[in-house]
Formats: C-alpha cells, structure tokens, sequence
C-alpha cells in the first residue's frame, strides 16, 4: 500500500480505505460461501440420517407385524407353506424398505433413470452372481408349493443324511441330526433329489429294523420274540393301521444273507421321540430278548485251515 501512496493527502487516504473496504469485503464473502456449503453439507447429512431413522422404523414395524400375524397364523395351521411365505414376505419388505430409503435419499426420477439406464448391468449381475440365489428361491417356492415334507417330519437325503425339519428359509432348509448336528441344505438341491420321508402326512414317526439271526434258528419263535421286544418298548406305538384298527407293525422274515436270516419290521413312535433315542432302545430290548431266548446274533468269520506238508 505505501508503495503506491506515500502522501497524507485526503485523496490518497481515500483510495486507500476503499481498497482496505474491497479486501475486507471479499474475504467476508468467500468466508461467508464457506459457511454457506458448511451448513448445507450438515443439513444434508442430518436429512440423510432422519430419512434411514425413519425408513428403519417403518420397516422394522412391519416386520414386527409380520411376524404377529403369522405366529397367530401359526396356531391353527403350521407347515413349511406358512414358514416359507412368512419368509417370502420378510425378504419381500426389506427389498422394498432399501428401495423405498435410497429413492427417497436420490430421488424418484433420478434413481429409476440410473436403474433403467443400467438395465443390462443389472441383468449381467443377475445373471452372473444372483443365479444360485434364484434357484434356492425357485426351489423354496416350489417345496412350499407341492411340500414333499412338513416342519417336524424326518427324511433321509440320497446320500442317506436323516434328520428332522426344522425350518425353511428362502435359501435352505434346515434338518436336525443327532444331537445337536444340524444340516443346511439349498432349497434347489432339496428340491431337485430324491427323499424319502418317513412321516409323510402322518402324526407319527416310523424306523425300520432289520434283525440277523442263525441259519437253523426257529424262525416262529424268532420273528415272535422280536415283535414282543417291540411292543414292550414305551416308546413305540401301534401305527399301521388295518379295518379301522391301529397294529403295531408285524416282523417280517425278509431272506437270506450270506450268514445270516434277516428279519425285518417297522417300528412307530410319537413324532416328539427323536428317531436315534427309538433305534436304540429298541435295538437294545430286541438283542436282550434273543439271546435271553437262546437265538443265536451270527457275525461273519472267516476259518483258516492250515495243512502240513
């Protein structure tokens, strides 16, 4: 400044305060755009946070709705159909609720401009990345559908896994083992193998046995110290059912083994006895009874004949 005006004129002082007065005023005006964007920036970010506040609560609320209709769905009729839509519509109302908060944070023209803009990147990561997904979807919507099985029966898998449903997801279907070992398997595969079931529309479970004995065992008395093993277990129950009546299932002389006599029934039980606590109480009173009644249990063997020379 004093290098352009060196004098104490009026003028000169004059110029000076106005060229002060513009600095002054610019910094003002550049400091006030700062805190200009600095405020939008903030209401930007607190609208951003009300908007998935809001849009979490809506969903979670009817989530929570969903969930109270179907446990009160639940008491009169239950089945894998009832878990799979209940899931159906869980899955369906997350979706929505996403979309519903990012329209809401882009907008509605913007966001459906960008995915109709970007249809066939969208259909190449369906393709690509959402394709097993699909499936298990598919393949729940078609277990639920036809229900080859209900919540609580207990199948055997092609690769002889057994278990108990417990429940299905959009993805899978959970079956109980022993104890505590659980099996999760994609609703496309379930869908896709063979099973058998062994409680398919019934209130009841059923196993089947088979019991080896000696070739020149009696086999009347054989097969009746099976059957009556089998009806002093408490936990079986009478399941075949013949003019109205409910039997427990007969002992079957089924044929002959390389060493054996095979024996074969089928054994029912109430559907809250889990299968392995059957198998081996049974098991356990069917050896009894025959070696307490003098059968002979074979097992394989092998004689070696050594001859001298």
């Amino acid at each position: 400044m004093e290098q352009y005006c060196t004098s104490r004129s009026p003028y000169c002082q004059v110029v000076t305060f106005r060229f002060a007065n513009q600095i002054t005023t610019g910094s003002w005006m550049k400091t006030d755009g700062k805190v200009k964007k600095q405020m939008e920036w903030d209401d930007s970010i607190l609208t951003t946070v009300i908007i998935i506040i809001i849009g979490a609560a809506i969903v979670s609320l009817l989530l929570r709705i969903n969930h109270a209709i179907f446990k009160h769905v639940q008491k009169t009729k239950s089945g894998v159909q009832v878990i799979f839509l209940k899931r159906l519509i869980e899955g369906a109302i997350i979706l929505i609720g996403v979309i519903g908060i990012v329209t809401a944070l882009v907008g509605f023209k913007d966001i459906w401009t960008t995915l109709l803009g970007g249809t066939a990147v969208i259909t190449a990561i369906l393709t690509f990345s959402a394709q097993g997904m699909i499936k298990d979807v598919l393949g729940g919507i078609m277990i639920s559908i036809y229900k080859p099985f209900e919540i609580g029966d207990r199948i055997m898998m092609e690769d002889g896994t057994t278990g108990v449903i417990k429940d299905i997801t959009m993805r899978h279907v959970v079956l109980i083992g022993l104890d505590t070992e659980a099996h999760v398997v994609p609703n496309s595969e379930l869908n896709s193998m063979r099973i058998t079931n062994y409680s398919y529309h019934r209130d009841n479970r059923s196993a089947k046995f088979n019991f080896y004995v000696a070739f020149n065992t009696d086999m009347d008395k054989a097969l009746r110290v099976v059957q009556e093993a089998v009806e002093s277990s408490s936990l079986s129950i009478p399941g075949k059912e013949k003019d109205g009546e409910m039997f427990y299932g007969p002992a079957y002389f089924m044929g002959y083994e390389p060493s054996s006599i095979r024996i074969s029934t089928t054994v029912y039980c109430p559907a809250n006895v889990p299968t392995e606590v059957l198998i081996s109480d049974i098991n356990l009173r069917v050896t009894k009874a025959l070696r307490e009644n003098g059968i002979e249990i074979p097992y394989p063997y092998v004689n070696v004949v050594e001859k001298s020379r």
